[in-house]
């Protein structure tokens, strides 16, 4: 059987915490900031927990995370 691998692009995206939730970055904060509003882009500010519905997919991703 081959070694269980965590996805790199995963680990580099999300943090678990201890509560079990995982933190995600917010999209749509990086370029083209000109035409966005100055309240777009403060509610894009800081972290986000990743939706229930998506867990599934990062439990598989990041298989030694304790999820």
């Amino acid at each position: 059987m081959p070694k269980m691998k965590t996805k790199s692009s995963a680990k580099k995206r999300f943090r678990v915490r201890p509560g079990g939730t995982v933190k995600r970055g917010q999209a749509f904060k990086r370029h083209i900031l000109t035409k966005k509003s100055t309240k777009t882009k403060r509610h894009l500010r800081g972290a986000t927990s990743v939706h229930k519905t998506d867990m599934g997919g990062i439990t598989k991703m990041l298989p030694f995370a304790g999820l």
